[in-house]
């Protein structure tokens, strides 16, 4: 199996490209998976700057339509032609796979070097993956070790320690844009009920500000609100509470967008400056309410340019760590496909020792002698199998264990399937098992 990733983030794509991409892109990691598809599973990673698609392919040769597959389905749920998807993502293959969703995890990607709310992000994906039944064992196996060293990153250096994220640096140039810094003075309303939404609300809850409101265009703020606080909004209350506000955060990306001529509307006469945020990558905002006297508008574009560069020692102790966990994960990934390889020598190997036990206790039964041939038998399989063994680890270390696997269909004719976990036990027709009976399995 290979793995494959289709990225498409701010670093290359505009934010206006990067939303149009994410429309419906809850639905392409099942749509890859059809019967007949060369996608074997398929991890969603959606966020406010990127949209990624992890993927698991049969092999190398199925790479190309692997990438074809995943980029007919984004242009399905986007009506965006397939050339034009297909220019907007970089892929990536193999080991470049996985130092970047490490990197990514780490917020070593991100807009805010550091940011903390990415590694949440990668987290979730993979439930959600795992929940729609998507996520293959490789994947799962990636997403958790991404998961791992973005917790080693957090601990081991100085970007943890920052607390840094989208919402904190947006929420400072908001600081920065008041007339009264305080943020115990303002009341503020916030949009949306998601786990962007959440974070905010505990940063505007550490920064002193106790008076916020919540709007759900899906009818959520009451529920929100029950455990994390604030007063819910309806449709009924949201004019009143807009037009009272001193900032207002969005962070639904919801179809329902607040246009610049109702916020002219409701602030006519106020003569009170607003400041707008704008974190949802759909836009939950008219950028043109941009042009209104009073109100400034603050957007993922302002929050990239605003960000502040993190000291270049902590960003090189994150890489650090990147480097040296996806080089561990790889390894590993190596040793678990050359372990199919083994199991499947064994296998084989234990085949035919069987079937010649089996002549011995047809002679001569459960007796002595055929326990001390059964005995001689089993020593001399565990050692003509400890050089193949050792000899394939030392192969997967050097990444060579597909030369194994095609010595061994040569040799033997041994067709190696993925890892599997097995158990199984042998009845010998009522005869006891040798104790030495694992040796094969050990060797």
């Amino acid at each position: 199996m290979v793995l494959l990733s289709l990225v498409a983030s701010h670093s290359d794509v505009d934010l206006e490209t990067v939303a149009r991409l994410s429309a419906g892109s809850s639905q392409v990691a099942a749509g890859v998976l059809e019967e007949g598809k060369a996608v074997s599973g398929a991890v969603v990673l959606s966020t406010c700057n990127r949209l990624e698609i992890y993927c698991e392919a049969e092999s190398e040769a199925h790479l190309e339509r692997a990438r074809a597959e995943v980029v007919a389905a984004i242009s399905g749920a986007t009506g965006l032609p397939e050339p034009l998807v297909s220019r907007y993502f970089d892929t990536k293959t193999g080991a470049d796979v996985t130092r970047h969703l490490f990197a990514v995890g780490a917020g070593l990607d991100s807009a805010v070097v550091g940011e903390r709310e990415i590694a949440g992000q990668v987290r979730r994906a993979l439930i959600q993956a795992q929940d729609q039944g998507t996520a293959s064992a490789a994947l799962v196996r990636l997403f958790q070790a991404a998961s791992r060293t973005a917790k080693d990153v957090g601990a081991r250096t100085a970007l943890g320690g920052r607390g840094l994220s989208i919402v904190s640096v947006a929420l400072d140039l908001a600081t920065d844009l008041s007339e009264d810094r305080r943020w115990a003075a303002k009341n503020v309303v916030v949009f949306g009920t998601g786990a962007y939404a959440g974070a905010t609300m505990a940063l505007l809850r550490e920064r002193g500000c106790a008076n916020i409101s919540v709007y759900s265009p899906s009818g959520r703020a009451a529920t929100f609100t029950a455990t994390r606080g604030g007063t819910p909004l309806t449709g009924e209350t949201l004019g009143a509470a807009l037009a009272a506000a001193d900032v207002v955060i969005g962070c639904s990306g919801s179809d329902s967008r607040v246009g610049a001529d109702e916020v002219e509307q409701l602030r006519a006469g106020s003569g009170k400056p607003l400041i707008m945020i704008d974190l949802a990558l759909t836009h939950d905002f008219d950028p043109a309410v941009a042009g209104l006297d009073g109100v400034e508008l603050i957007t993922l574009e302002s929050v990239r340019l605003a960000a502040p560069e993190e000291q270049a020692e902590s960003v090189r102790q994150a890489e650090e760590i990147v480097v040296q966990a996806a080089r561990a994960f790889e390894d590993q990934q190596q040793e678990r496909s050359i372990d199919s390889a083994i199991v499947a020598l064994r296998r084989h190997t234990m085949q035919v020792l069987e079937k010649e036990l089996e002549k011995v206790r047809n002679q001569h039964g459960c007796t002595g002698p055929a326990q001390e041939v059964e005995f001689a038998m089993r020593r001399m399989v565990k050692q003509l199998l400890h050089l193949p063994t050792v000899r394939a680890r030392e192969l997967a270390a050097a990444g060579r264990q597909d030369d194994y696997i095609a010595a061994l269909d040569a040799l033997y004719g041994i067709a190696v399937e993925p890892p599997a976990e097995e158990t199984a036990s042998r009845a010998q027709d009522g005869c006891p098992v040798p104790h030495d009976a694992s040796v094969a399995e050990s060797a």
